[in-house]
Formats: structure tokens, C-alpha cells, sequence
């Protein structure tokens, strides 16, 4: 795809903030769907509609396809981090009793592993940077530190969102590290595939069914929607702008929107659900914003 400089600049300025949007929705869209269908089940069929809407869209604008069998593989693996470990890992926390928040607060926690992993393999990592990361987990804290005590903690949900931790920021890193430049369409492609193989054995397993329909035979919406939106918004939308945004920035500056995401929740779900935003939220907000612009900003030349 082929824009100018000009038309190009300001859709590259706006693609963290709509990414962020995006991504937000995702422990929204959980709240709706997740009474009703178990995780591993709804994410393999996430999945399977994510990659038929990928195919159609790849076939009809002739995207041009990954090339060699190894770039294949290295989609593939990070297809299984950043989708089947990411999204199964969360969603399997919530399913076994996390409180969203603690989840969250727990994935928040990628951009300070990103940024060790990055300074113990030698990267460089600034000083302010590192203060930029330690005011985002600060505002983090604040954000989700009231939610902390709803959801029961056990090993077996804590280990769930761990999964979720490591996946996510191995699958940042492994993607940049090994993934060259390929279409977007087509990438997605293939790591949405990997993650239906690896997830589709678990959800298998899975005695609980999908209760697509009320007892009175009509549709259920919150189901329904919570599907759509999935694939559309979140797989399509959001899993496009996470892997344009991994291959044109840095690892620590494109994990460091993460910190965004819980304030972000927190303000939707004020909306939708009436959840209160406390003083907390509000100072927690600042704080996150302000270490976001630290670690994503640019140094002069």
C-alpha cells in the first residue's frame, strides 16, 4: 500500500492511540461473552473466522505472500506467543476466577519485562526511559490497585495470567527480532492459523458448550457481539496495528502502550457498566500518561 509522506505521517501518529482504543476492549468484550461460551472454544473459533476474513481480504487485494519457508516458521511461532498464549492465558485467568483487574495489572507488567530482557541482551535502554516505565507502573498500580481483591487468586488462574505475561512479551520480541517486513494481511494470516492448531486441542477438551441461543430460541446478543467484535475489532483491527507498530518502532516503545490499557478499561467500563473511577484512577491515569510520552518520546538528533 502506497501513500504519501504527507497522508502518511498523521495515520502513523494516530495508530497507537486507535490501537490502544482497540485493544481496551478486549476484557469489555470478555465481560459480555464470557458467561457464555468457555475460552478455549471461543478463541479457536475467534480464530478460524479471523483467518477466513484475513483470506478473503489478502486474495482480493493480491497481497503478496511471506517469502521462504522460515518466515513462515518465525510468523508461526510468534502467532502461538502473541495469540494462543496471550489471549488463552488471559482469558482462561478470568474464566477460573481472576478479577480483571489483577489480570491486567499482571499483562500491564510487559513493558518492564521487555525492557530487562532488552538491557540484559545488551540494548540500550535510557535513563529516562526507565523512569518513564517506572511512572507507568506507578499509575498502573493506582489504576487497578481497588480490583486487586475481587477476583480469587489460586495457582492454578495465576499461572494462567503469567502464561499470558510471557507470551506476549517473548512474542513482542520474537517478532521483531526474526519477522522481516511482509504484508500485514497475510502475516496475520498465518499466525492466527498457528494459534487455531494450538489452541484447537484444548477447546476440544472443554466439556462446557457455546450457548448461542436463550431458552426461548432467540439469539444471544451478548454472545454474538462479543464474537464480532473479536474478529473484527480486535483480531482484524487491533493484532494489525500491534504488528505494524512492532515492525516501525522499538520493543520497549511499543510495549510501553500497554500501560495504557488498563486506564483505558477502567474509562470504558465506566461507561458501559457504571463502574465507579475513583481519585486513584484519575491520578493513575495522569501518571501513565505521562511515563508513556518519556518512553515513546523521541531524542533530538
Amino acid at each position: 500500500m502506497s501513500v504519501t509522506a504527507s497522508r502518511e505521517d498523521p495515520l502513523l501518529r494516530a495508530m497507537p492511540a486507535v490501537f490502544v482504543l482497540i485493544w481496551a476492549t478486549g476484557f469489555i468484550v470478555a465481560r459480555y461473552g464470557m458467561p457464555h461460551a468457555p475460552p478455549m472454544k471461543f478463541l479457536a473459533l475467534r480464530y478460524v473466522l479471523s483467518v477466513a476474513c484475513f483470506l478473503l481480504w489478502a486474495l482480493a487485494a493480491r497481497a503478496a505472500w511471506p517469502q521462504g519457508a522460515a518466515q513462515f516458521g518465525h510468523l508461526a511461532v510468534t502467532g502461538i506467543l502473541m495469540h494462543a498464549l496471550y489471549l488463552g492465558g488471559v482469558w482462561g485467568a478470568v474464566k477460573l476466577g481472576m478479577g480483571a483487574g489483577l489480570s491486567s495489572l499482571l499483562v500491564g507488567l510487559q513493558p518492564v519485562l521487555t525492557a530487562f530482557w532488552v538491557a540484559a541482551w545488551g540494548g540500550r535502554v535510557a535513563p529516562k526511559q526507565w523512569a518513564g516505565l517506572a511512572l507507568g507502573l506507578a499509575g498502573l498500580l493506582l489504576v487497578v490497585w481497588q480490583k486487586l481483591g475481587l477476583g480469587e487468586v489460586h495457582p492454578l488462574n495465576l499461572s494462567f495470567a503469567l502464561v499470558a505475561l510471557c507470551g506476549i512479551t517473548a512474542g513482542t520480541l520474537y517478532q521483531k527480532r526474526f519477522v522481516a517486513p511482509c504484508d500485514v494481511r497475510t502475516a496475520n494470516l498465518v499466525q492466527l492459523a498457528s494459534a487455531f492448531v494450538v489452541t484447537l486441542p484444548l477447546a476440544l477438551l472443554e466439556t462446557e458448550g457455546m450457548r448461542w441461543f436463550h431458552g426461548d430460541g432467540s439469539l444471544n446478543g451478548q454472545l454474538a457481539g462479543a464474537m464480532a467484535w473479536s474478529v473484527l475489532g480486535l483480531t482484524l483491527g487491533g493484532s494489525s496495528l500491534l504488528y505494524l507498530l512492532i515492525q516501525r518502532g522499538a520493543a520497549t516503545t511499543v510495549t510501553s502502550l500497554m500501560y495504557l490499557v488498563p486506564p483505558t478499561t477502567a474509562v470504558m467500563a465506566w461507561l458501559l457498566f457504571g463502574e465507579p473511577i475513583t481519585p486513584a484512577i484519575v491520578a493513575g491515569v495522569a501518571l501513565t500518561a505521562v511515563g508513556v510520552s518519556l518512553v515513546v518520546r523521541q531524542p533530538r538528533s
